[in-house]
């Protein structure tokens, strides 16, 4: 049985036909500005290509099949807009902790805006002391009245400066350890939040990530996402997905690189032959084909279990380290096959060389992700 059906595969048309339209004539401009411009939002949202699970009831499309922004990531990875895969990803974020954890007045707040493309959405956990480890989260909420006050800092934050609503994971009890964090929505034109110092990157230029910084912002207690003291299990909870997301974009990736080193060593003549027809060059390719065929076949396995909501928090990490992983890999070996060309910015093996890197980092490290695996090996001898 095929992975992708017709219904599928006429997305795929929808999507390459956004793709060549809105995104491959502007999108070294954005890499050059370092944002990505707004007015390809709404159209990408007509479409389905991010948020494709929200509600008919808020202007959703209400389809559950991660299928789709799977395709999204392929036709996006294949023209070099990495910013965009990882852009339009966390969109789907922020949208599945509205779904999930939102009270209906939340939703019919913000989920509108959202399928329209007119809200742009952030996570918010990670600050400069605590990376991988969110029980060292240090930003402080407390309660005065019908308001929280938030103060704090938080770093590396995805759609950070263009955000219109952030969710913002809090301590609000400072004895509860993992207990004490809440998650709150902040509107980006809040008082005393600022989110205009965008970070200078090593590679996706055009995704803007940025700073943030509360200073006495205060929020409504209606703007608390879920319950008081329960936001550490709501980021474990969502955290397999959104690892799973970033796996995917790093196997498309990968996927995207291989096509365009096939094409160019069996296209390129040297010492009068085609690079292609070098054994070390098949050999390479080889390589790099069968470990993508075997990481697509678990990942697609992954893609059925995300479908039925079952899973596992391991098994999206092995997903996140092995694809982000092989993704840098690969990506190195074969721009080796480009020479010096490998090193021009005019081929997209170089864009990717750096836009790859940052996957092994974010969404929790190599290193976190088997610490994961390992503690789940361990306890079955206990």
């Amino acid at each position: 049985m095929p992975f992708y059906d017709k219904e599928h595969e006429m997305f795929r048309g929808s999507v390459h036909e956004y793709v060549q339209r809105w995104v491959v004539p502007s999108y070294d401009q954005w890499e050059a500005e370092r944002l990505i411009d707004r007015s390809i939002w709404a159209p990408a949202a007509e479409l389905g290509l991010f948020g494709l699970d929200i509600p008919a009831r808020f202007g959703g499309i209400d389809v559950h099949d991660y299928r789709f922004p799977m395709i999204v990531a392929e036709e996006l990875s294949a023209v070099g807009a990495a910013s965009l895969v990882t852009t339009f990803a966390g969109q789907d974020n922020v949208v599945r902790y509205l779904i999930d954890l939102g009270t209906e007045e939340q939703r019919r707040r913000w989920l509108p805006g959202m399928a329209a493309g007119k809200v742009i959405g952030a996570i918010a956990m990670t600050e400069p002391g605590a990376g991988s480890d969110l029980r060292a989260i240090r930003t402080r909420a407390v309660r005065e009245g019908d308001d929280w006050v938030l103060n704090g800092q938080k770093t590396f934050i995805t759609s950070g400066i263009q955000a219109d609503l952030v969710v913002v994971a809090a301590r609000t009890d400072p004895t509860a350890g993992a207990k004490g964090l809440t998650l709150f929505v902040v509107e980006g034109d809040a008082a005393g939040f600022g989110h205009d110092r965008r970070l200078a990157k090593l590679g996706l230029h055009a995704q803007d990530t940025a700073e943030m910084f509360f200073t006495d912002v205060r929020v409504p207690a209606a703007q608390v996402l879920g319950e008081v003291g329960q936001g550490f299990g709501y980021l474990m909870w969502q955290l397999p997905r959104e690892r799973f997301a970033i796996a995917i974009g790093a196997l498309a990736g990968a996927e995207a690189a291989l096509t365009w080193t096939q094409d160019y060593v069996f296209g390129r003549q040297a010492f009068g032959r085609r690079v292609g027809d070098f054994q070390n060059t098949r050999f390479v390719l080889a390589e790099i084909a069968t470990e993508i065929d075997v990481t697509r076949s678990y990942l697609r396995e992954c893609a059925y279990k995300v479908n039925e909501g079952t899973l596992t928090a391991v098994e999206a990490a092995k997903a996140k380290w092995w694809a982000s992983e092989l993704e840098v890999r690969a990506v190195s070996r074969l721009l080796q096959l480009f020479g010096g060309y490998g090193y021009v910015e005019e081929y997209p093996i170089a864009r990717a060389y750096r836009d790859s890197r940052v996957q092994t980092i974010y969404g929790g490290t190599t290193e976190i992700m088997k610490e994961i695996i390992g503690r789940d090996i361990a306890s079955r001898y206990r």
